[in-house]
Order: C-alpha cells, then sequence, then structure tokens
C-alpha cells in the first residue's frame, strides 16, 4: 500500500458514506410523496420477505398520492396490509387492481422529528468519515512505521486527507440544509 493508495481509499469509502447519506435521506417523508419512502417495506411473497419494489411497480399519481400496481393480482391484499403494517403512516387503499397510497400533509410537530431524524443521519455520515480519516491516517503512520514512506510524506498526506475529510463533511451539511428546507416547506 502506498500513500496515493491510502488516499484513494479514503476518498472512495467517504464518497460511499455520501451515497448512503443521500439514500438514507430519501427514505425521510416530506410533504410530497415520493416512491422513496416504500423502499424498505418488505412483502411476503411465496413464504419470503420480498422489496416491494421487487413485486409491484411504483409511480405518483399526483403529488400526494403513490400508485402501488402489483404483478401479480392476488399480491394485492399482501401489498396493502405491509404498507399498513410498515409504520409509515400511511394507509393504502385498493382501487381494482390499483393500490393508492395517499401521503398525509405533516404537520408542525412531525416536521421537527423529521428534521430531528436528519440531523441524526447527517451526524452518522459525519462519525463514518471521521473514522474513515482515522484509519487513513493509522495506515499512512504504518506505512512510516515500515519505512515505506517519509514523515514529510505522511505529514503532507494527513494534510490531504483532512482536506478531504472537511469537503465530506461540508457536503453532509449541504445535504442536511437542503433536506431540512424540504420537509420544513408546506
Amino acid at each position: 500500500m502506498s500513500v496515493a493508495d491510502a488516499k484513494k481509499t479514503a476518498e472512495q469509502k467517504m464518497q460511499k458514506s455520501i451515497e448512503t447519506l443521500k439514500a438514507d435521506l430519501a427514505k425521510v417523508r416530506t410533504g410530497r410523496a415520493h416512491v422513496g419512502i416504500l423502499d424498505h417495506v418488505m412483502v411476503e411473497y411465496y413464504g419470503n420477505p420480498t422489496a416491494l419494489n421487487q413485486v409491484a411497480s411504483l409511480t405518483l399519481i399526483d403529488a400526494r398520492t403513490i400508485g402501488v400496481q402489483p404483478f401479480e393480482k392476488k399480491m394485492g391484499a399482501v401489498i396493502e396490509k405491509a404498507i399498513r403494517e410498515a409504520d409509515l403512516g400511511l394507509n393504502p387503499s385498493s382501487q381494482g387492481d390499483l393500490i393508492r397510497v395517499p401521503t398525509p400533509p405533516l404537520n408542525e410537530e412531525r416536521r421537527k422529528e423529521m428534521v430531528k431524524l436528519v440531523k441524526t443521519e447527517a451526524e452518522d455520515a459525519k462519525i463514518a468519515i471521521r473514522n474513515i480519516r482515522r484509519d487513513a491516517n493509522e495506515s499512512l503512520k504504518k506505512l512510516v512505521k515500515d519505512k515505506a514512506c517519509s514523515e514529510d510524506d505522511e505529514r503532507r498526506a494527513q494534510d490531504d486527507i483532512q482536506k478531504l475529510t472537511d469537503k465530506f463533511v461540508a457536503e453532509v451539511d449541504k445535504l442536511v440544509v437542503e433536506k431540512e428546507k424540504e420537509v420544513m416547506t408546506v
């Protein structure tokens, strides 16, 4: 492993943390409907828990309603039950083959809870990024100890890794501000 490898690995892992945060934030409910809130709903399909998007197509009917079209007719009731029991505060209703999932508007208290959730997710992402920085710095120290690089190279690399850390933490903050604004918009 070289200094460049340590930096590249750290950057890739930090980027993965950002991607994970984006995915987690997509699941946080805002006032508008989006199919992402049903991503983690699991449906019993031939005895196996299966992701909802594997047994039905999800579409937006309008700004506040998600349409769920089961691939198999007999799955309708099972999907409806799974959405209701997913503890998302959603109440699906069947209209023939289509299941309509209206998303109720969020009240002020619920919006504040969502903002807290967003901040918690962001803090987790920052901790992950800082842990990656720590691991990268430890691998740099090991390179110096093994005489694979000089202390000057290590110091420069640590500065670069700190700049990367600052960049990704700033990106987390930016994502949080955007999501907060989205959640608090009525």
